[in-house]
Order: structure tokens, then sequence, then C-alpha cells
């Protein structure tokens, strides 16, 4: 193994501004400079998986829908009810929506089969989970049965990889999270993440041939650290000793969707502090995801970058849904906001660290939103700046139409051979 690097001028210098280069071009690779054709582009996706003339057409074709294959937005319609999708798993690649419709993962890569559930952090052996993310090629990683993985230390994943559960339940438990520092394209689907602990830090391997000193891993489902192009789907999460899902460090091109989140305090945060104004690239799309019982707060909670926030059901929450600071722009579209029975909880927004002088210049619009409960959205700011017309936008579907959109939110059972 390689031993740890041993500063010295002027190598170390130069070796410290190489990773500066690299780390700047992770997020600039998926920055969009053009938020609302983004925006524009998942609603017409929304618009036209759900048009009545669609769903005469497919009841026409297969008649009534009965169980899973009952595929309700335009994510799983690209897949689910397709009953190759067992030999076909790279299809997934085509599927994503929003600022990380561009990732493909291990599209293009061999399949690698997780046979075993161990997990030696510092040394992986071919068979695990560890030994295929640290890889440096293009994966695609299934499952051969259902299994319960426990680490000790957070798993690294190296660019181009999809982690697919899909055909197993599968279960990152009781142990470290999945991490994604300074890597691009990966796809993470369908897996249960619960139960995650800090970690003491220590050698993990982060390649084939390499492990690198980490230090405290603070508790997160899934972190990414300065990382782009990413998809996280249908996964179901639970307990995470930190955040459920932290989008940090000029992180962009971010989608996370049709997701099952429950029994959580700080549920997502976008944006680490206020004096990381590098932040401002940050895009992430949050769809068709159940915030579901026992949440408080972050769904998301937010600082600078732009954030889809669209056609997502809130039935649970105990102190807000979504808050920010550090001017963040928030498009709340199509959801569903249903208040908690305390009055001092109605309000979905939450704005910290600046007084209403400044923070009604934010950026924070609510459109087609349904308001349950005497939940309310306080929305502020002007304007988007844009290149788009305004003609030229696509409204996006009601909140009224959330529970046919999340009907699937979370880990799916599908069965090789049949719809899942």
């Amino acid at each position: 193994m390689e031993r740890s690097l041993q500063w010295s001028r002027p190598a170390s210098l130069l070796l410290f501004a190489a990773a500066l280069l690299a780390a700047a071009a992770v997020a600039s690779a998926g920055y969009n400079p053009d938020p609302l054709s983004v925006v524009n582009h998942f609603n017409r996706a929304v618009q036209r998986s759900s048009s009545p003339r669609r769903t005469l057409s497919e009841k026409k074709k297969k008649g009534k829908y009965s169980g899973p294959c009952l595929a309700t937005n335009p994510i799983d319609r690209c897949w689910r009810c397709r009953k190759d999708w067992a030999t076909d798993r790279q299809r997934l690649a085509r599927c994503a929506k929003g600022f990380g419709r561009e990732t493909t993962g291990g599209l293009g890569g061999k399949i690698y089969i997780v046979t075993d559930p161990s997990d030696d952090f510092k040394n992986p052996v071919p068979g695990t989970l560890r030994w295929g993310v640290v890889q440096t090629e293009p994966l695609w990683i299934i499952f051969a049965r259902d299994m319960i993985i426990t680490t000790t230390q957070e798993i690294v994943i190296q660019s181009n990889k999809t982690i697919d559960g899909r055909g197993a339940q599968v279960h990152i438990a009781d142990g470290g999270g999945l991490t994604v520092q300074n890597q691009r394209n990966i796809i993470i689907h369908n897996l249960h993440v619960h139960d995650i602990k800090k970690t003491d830090g220590g050698d993990v391997a982060v390649s084939p041939n390499h492990f690198t000193p980490r230090t405290k891993a603070d508790g997160d489902g899934v972190s990414l650290f300065n990382a782009s192009n990413i998809w996280i789907d249908h996964l179901s999460m639970s307990l995470c000793q930190d955040g459920m899902v932290d989008v940090v460090a000029a992180s962009t091109a971010i989608t996370i969707s049709n997701c099952h989140l429950t029994n959580h305090n700080d549920v997502m945060l976008f944006g680490a502090n206020d004096n990381t104004p590098e932040d401002k690239v940050i895009q992430v799309t949050v769809a068709f995801n159940h915030f579901g019982r026992g949440l408080v707060q972050r769904m998301p909670r937010c600082r600078y970058g732009f954030f889809h926030v669209v056609n997502n059901d809130y039935t649970h929450w105990l102190m807000y849904a979504i808050g920010g600071s550090s001017n963040p722009t928030i498009i709340s579209q199509g959801n569903r906001y249903i208040a908690p029975p305390n009055m001092a909880a109605k309000q979905i927004t939450k704005r910290d660290y600046a007084e209403e002088s400044v923070w009604k210049n934010w950026v924070w619009h609510t459109e087609a939103d349904l308001m349950m409960n005497n939940a309310f959205f306080t929305p502020s700011g002007g304007n988007i700046q844009q290149k788009l017309n305004k003609k030229d936008l696509i409204k996006p579907k009601p909140g009224e139409y959330v529970t046919r959109l999340t009907r699937f939110a979370g880990t799916l059972a599908c069965k090789p051979g049949c719809a899942c």
C-alpha cells in the first residue's frame, strides 16, 4: 500500500494546487449556467408522463393496472414496467431527470456481483461491495441475494459506478454510510440505508491499490463532497446519526428521487456553512420523495445554490420542512405539504441568520403546491435571472397529483422476469 504523502516545498504546494484544480473541475463539469432550463425540462417530462391521453393509451394496451407495474412518474416509467429489467439493467442509466439527468453511473462497464456482505475497510476483497466501489473502471454493481452490510468505516465510492440493489433487499446499516468525495457520475439505487453511525476514521481503501487516512465521519447516510452528476433513487432511509443526505463543498448536478425518508432529525443539508460562497454552484433536484413519519426538519436545508423541490409528499414534520440561509434559490412546485397539529409549526419555510430586510430578496417561490392542515409557505424575492423566456416555462404538475407520483417511493421488491 502507498504511504501518505510527506509535505515538502515546493512539491507539496504544487500537489495542493493540483488537488484544488481537480476539485474545481469536478464541480464545473456538472454545473448548469441556465438552471431554469433544467426545471423546464423536468416539468415537461412530468406533464408528458401523466397526460390523460397517454394514460388512456396505456390502458388500451395493458388493460387495468395492478400491482407495482403502475409506474406513476417519468423516472419510473422509463424502466419499471419492463419485465426484462434484470437482463437490461443498464437501461436505468437513461432514466434520471432534473439536475442529475446526465448521470450514467457504470453504463458500459462490466457487471460486478456482490456475493459477500463482509467488509475489510483497509484491504477489501473481491466479492464485497467495498471492493467494487473502489475500482477505477466503470462498474454496474448488483447483489447476489438479500444482505445486511455493516461497516466500521464509511464506504468511499469512485467515479462511474452504479450501485443497483434491484432484485435483493440490501441494507447498509449499523455502521458507516456511503461517501462520494471529489468523484463524479454515480447512481445509488434501491437500497435500505439506516442506523448509520459516526466512524472513528483510519486507513480506508479509496482505490484498488491505495488506502488513505480518513478523519472521523459524522454519520451521514449519503455524503456528497465536491461530487457531481450523482443520482440517488428509490432509497429507504432512517435513523442516521447526522444527516440522511448531505450535499456540500461545491457538489452539483444532483438528483434525489423516489426516496422514502422516516424517523430522523436533520434530513438533508445542501451547503455546509455560510462561509463557502463556492457553494453557489450547488444545483439539486428533489423530486417524487415521501417525507414521512418521525421527521423533524431540513427537508432540505439550503445555502447559496439553486434547488428545485418538486412533486414531493410532505406528510410529517415537527419544526419546519424547507429552510435556508445565505441567499439560496428555492423553487417549490407541485408538492403536498401537510402541516403538523402544532400551531407553532404550520410554516413550511424557515430562514436563518438574516433579517427580513435581507431575506425578502432571496428567491423562494411556490407554485401549484397543495397546502393542507393550515400549512403555509412564505415566499420571497422577485424574478430569477434566467436565459429562458418565461412564456417557455412548463407548469409543474399540481400538488393534488403527488400521492400518485410518489406512490412507490422507497425501495422496490423487484423479481427477475416480472415488472418491478
